[in-house]
């Protein structure tokens, strides 16, 4: 067994019997360790993943992706460590790139380069994204891609920081992108994963307010370290101007969504997964 995959699923039995034989195509049963964690599931999510020779699956009742992670990990036995998102794609080969970028000395962190295929979303969605992905914050860091991988000192880096959150912190892929140094972390670039954008707006804004109660959690314990300032986008939108019309729409969608995340900030809910159904369609 060379590497171990932890894959949190909520309801995700439309894609995830392609997303995992994408990933485990041409690969030896058996290489690689695979645990999809169903979480609160209604639908055959666990009976999809059991199909798929090589999977392990574990079920849990909590509708919880933070609790699905914390049992994947718990049951996962061997390094690297790749943590996916159920409905993203990553094939075979990408996989094992990720995982050989992981030999190069003092790398304890990396990521694929992702492809966000935004033909079927509306038009703000496209603005948001084509902003988002502009800046050098998103370009550079781990975040966002739907999959990291960690080493097993990156894993216990990872695993302190939730520990001295007296949990785990619900944006886990901030959390291994910015404890980690710029050498110690990498973007694969020829490694590549599939992550599918919300068609619609209001489908943009439940990820967002997610996202957004994520990083204020991170803030309050000293995971997160640095953010987009407004200058700096604004100068963006100045160097780039077809980058720049869009700046309006992507500044809306944040500041809104930081607004409506503060009631689960005043309350401490870091739990409650907002999904993004649209994607999934």
């Amino acid at each position: 067994m060379i590497a171990s995959v932890v894959v949190p699923a909520h309801n995700e039995a439309r894609g995830l019997s392609e997303n995992l034989t994408a990933l485990l195509a041409d690969i030896p049963c058996g290489a690689v360790e695979v645990v999809v964690v169903c979480n609160g599931c209604t639908d055959d999510t666990a009976a999809v993943a059991r199909k798929i020779p090589g999977v392990r699956v574990l079920e849990i009742a909590e509708a919880s992706k933070v609790r699905a992670v914390e049992v994947g990990n718990a049951a996962a036995t061997t390094y690297p460590r790749l943590h996916l998102d159920a409905d993203v794609r990553l094939t075979a080969t990408d996989l094992l790139r990720l995982f050989d970028a992981l030999d190069e000395d003092g790398v304890l962190a990396v990521a694929p380069e992702r492809t966000v295929p935004l033909a079927e979303s509306s038009w703000p969605v496209r603005a948001y994204y084509r902003v988002w992905q502009a800046l050098p914050a998103v370009r550079s860091g781990l975040f966002g891609r739907g999959a990291f991988c960690l080493s097993a000192e990156g894993q216990a880096r990872v695993d302190a920081a939730g520990a001295g959150s007296r949990g785990a912190l619900m944006n886990d892929d901030l959390v291994a992108s910015e404890l980690f140094t710029p050498a110690e972390r990498r973007v694969v670039t020829d490694a590549v994963v599939v992550v599918r954008p919300p068609r619609a707006t209001k489908d943009l804004f439940r990820r967002r307010i997610r996202v957004a109660t994520g990083n204020t959690q991170a803030d309050h314990h000293g995971a997160r370290h640095g953010s987009t300032s407004l200058s700096e986008l604004l100068m963006l939108g100045l160097r780039q101007p077809t980058i720049g019309l869009r700046v309006p729409v992507f500044l809306t969608v944040t500041l809104l969504a930081r607004m409506l995340s503060r009631r689960a900030v005043r309350s401490g809910d870091y739990s409650t997964w907002l999904r993004d159904e649209s994607s999934r369609a």
